[in-house]
């Protein structure tokens, strides 16, 4: 079972037991610091792929921010080198900063943004998008094993299988059935190159990856839910996630 921690305020740097990581926040931006350089892998917006990153920001957006002429991707790698963080990994969100989760288990370190306010049924989109408040999923997770390549693929497959069932057992529904996740949701997966090559659900390394993430993003989405209600619209002409 994994240990879900609790927010810290603004400035605040919140240590995670059993792990390198240290979250900070500091609006608009949730900064995720990885202990060190490390391998990661995402497909984040801004630096996805395999990449060497220290830290593994995220950005809160607003309307005003995201204007539909703008380049969005651009926009946020700019942002980033503004701060001095141009050669990390970075997602966005319209999700308050302050509702971020934390959950440990074993040598892992899940921190989760979870708005759902584009929530989707995987399979099925909705043809009508929310308006307003592009709520998104977005996960930084941090393994203090050493993976291959190989292992962090499959390391990422876990994260993405437990996010979905987290949000299925948050009761989300939508027209076109149970939501599944959001149409944004954002994954980066880090840890140092090592020898270990598996970290599929048999494994102890796949079950702390699992409960760690289902934590996280169970406890965002249940407090999301406790906010907007189990049945967004499918235009949300107010709803900003803050």
């Amino acid at each position: 079972m994994a240990q879900t921690l609790p927010a810290r305020g603004k400035g605040r740097a919140m240590a995670v037991e059993r792990t390198d990581l240290r979250v900070t926040l500091a609006p608009p931006w949730l900064v995720a610091d990885l202990g060190r350089v490390r391998r990661v892998l995402s497909f984040a917006p801004h630096r996805p792929g395999f990449r060497s990153a220290r830290h593994v920001l995220i950005r809160q957006v607003r309307d005003a921010d995201l204007t539909p002429e703008l380049d969005a991707t651009r926009w946020l790698g700019d942002e980033m080198t503004r701060i001095g963080h141009g050669d990390d990994v970075g997602m966005m969100t319209s999700r308050g900063l302050r509702h971020h989760r934390l959950a440990c288990a074993g040598p892992v370190a899940c921190l989760a943004t979870v708005g759902l306010g584009n929530a989707e049924r995987v399979g099925r989109r909705r043809m009508a998008q929310p308006r307003r408040g592009h709520g998104t999923i977005n996960i930084a997770l941090l393994v203090e094993d050493g993976l291959t390549e190989a292992a962090m693929i499959e390391a990422l497959s876990i994260v993405a299988e437990a996010r979905t069932a987290a949000v299925i057992a948050a009761g989300i529904d939508l027209p076109t059935g149970r939501a599944t996740g959001t149409g944004t949701d954002c994954i980066a997966v880090a840890c140092d190159p090592g020898a270990t090559a598996f970290a599929g659900l048999h494994t102890a390394l796949g079950e702390a990856i699992g409960a760690a993430v289902h934590d996280a993003v169970l406890a965002g989405a249940l407090a999301w839910v406790a906010e907007h209600g189990a049945k967004p619209a499918l235009a949300v002409p107010s709803c900003t996630d803050s």
